[in-house]
């Protein structure tokens, strides 16, 4: 008999925990021993799926609308699964609530975390302590975790679609322009005013580069976090409250010609606008995570950039990438913004260099970026899906 396993977060094409959850449906929909359901109502405003992903998320879709309609009765309550529950944990510790606000456990209760701070407090840590097993999305983070007495923790790294990203050929559809992505929604973490620093020296320097963005999320509010540094101008908004990224860019110094803002792409269309890339660049500050959005980069052989620091490491090997390793403290931290370690603020020369070195010699960066292709193949959904079945099976 499959055994019911619970997930407190909902399926998304259009972001990180929403590609999270819709892999481990996907994978687990033939499972002979898991089934899933979510804990919340599914949107399909929020998806985007091929018909035979859809057929065979049916029986998905069925059991989430009846877990979800038996919670009606203990709404604002606490409730046990007889099953496995999957919560995904805030930054403080905080377990998101099912629907109708219901505190969910299991048996077992597993916590899945990605924490940008270095600091728990004692609270979350009892929280924490209480759980069956923490899962830490990267080496990092269980470090982490370790490193503040919580010992019941396992590593799961997120995956890729290799279905979808893989190398393939270039359509070559902006002719012969040097083409430099960045994505992850806009927040100071992800480092996109470092991206416009760097750019806007690049840019000067080659009129035939254009910076590619897919940077738009469902909370535009978080990006306000990167007027912090003072490397880009104040953070622009459109009367939507979206963001203007064009707008942001230009006031950064980044003539409008030069940016290409992809808007707000489902996963499963990114590939051919990813392969037609030279380079991505990510000068992240942290990742609690490997970072889906470099990993997809990688895996379709795009040469990537990336900050030496917190959970990228797991992506960097020898040769696979150019990595940031000039790795400075944050600006601002000594005002009271703590819990930073681990943390990394990338050095807008070296960013640059990676760029230069890039452009300079196409055939090196081509062989670096089949090498991260080379790696990233080897995590796939499918192995996330396997190691997260296989350490709630270790319990139960």
């Amino acid at each position: 008999m499959r055994r019911s396993v619970m997930i407190t977060w909902n399926l998304s094409s259009y972001h990180g925990w929403g590609v999270y959850g819709l892999n481990l449906a996907l994978h687990w929909a033939r499972d002979p021993d898991l089934k899933l359901a979510c804990a919340h109502p599914i949107k399909p405003q929020l998806l985007s799926l091929d018909p035979l992903s859809a057929l065979v998320l049916q029986p998905f879709f069925r059991d989430t609308a009846e877990l979800v309609k038996s919670f009606e009765g203990h709404a604002g309550q606490a409730a046990q699964s007889t099953g496995p529950v999957l919560l995904s944990l805030d930054d403080d510790g905080t377990a998101t609530k099912a629907a109708h606000d219901v505190m969910l456990s299991g048996k077992p209760t597993v916590g899945v975390a990605f924490f940008v701070t270095s600091r728990l407090e004692p609270k979350v840590l009892e929280r924490l302590r209480a759980m069956d097993l923490v899962v830490a999305g990267c080496a990092w983070n269980e470090q982490l975790l370790r490193a503040n007495g919580v010992e019941h923790v396992a590593t799961v790294l997120q995956g890729i679609d290799p279905a979808l990203f893989h190398p393939a050929p270039r359509l070559g559809l902006l002719g012969d322009r040097f083409l430099v992505f960045s994505g992850g929604k806009l927040e100071r973490r992800k480092g996109q005013d470092i991206v416009l620093a760097a750019f806007r020296i690049f840019a000067e320097r080659h009129p035939d580069a254009a910076l590619v963005t897919a940077w738009h999320s469902p909370w535009p509010e978080v990006a306000r976090g990167l007027d912090v540094s003072g490397l880009a101008a104040p953070m622009a908004f459109r009367p939507d409250g979206d963001v203007d990224v064009a707008g942001w860019a230009q006031a950064s110094g980044v003539p409008g010609g030069q940016v290409i803002d992809l808007g707000l792409v489902p996963n499963a269309a990114m590939p051919p606008l990813l392969r037609e890339m030279d380079v991505a660049l990510f000068p992240n500050r942290c990742e609690p995570g490997t970072n889906l959005v470099a990993m997809e980069a990688m895996a379709c052989g795009v040469p990537a950039i990336l900050s030496a620091n917190s959970g990228h490491f797991d992506l960097i090997e020898t040769g696979n990438c150019y990595p940031l390793t000039r790795q400075g403290a944050l600006p601002g931290a000594e005002a009271g913004l703590d819990g930073l370690s681990g943390w990394g603020e990338s050095d807008i020369d070296e960013v640059v260099e990676a760029l230069e070195a890039a452009y300079a010699d196409r055939a090196e960066a081509r062989r670096r970026g089949l090498k991260g292709a080379k790696a990233l193949a080897k995590l796939p959904w499918s192995r996330t899906a396997a190691e997260m079945k296989a350490a709630i099976m270790r319990l139960v």
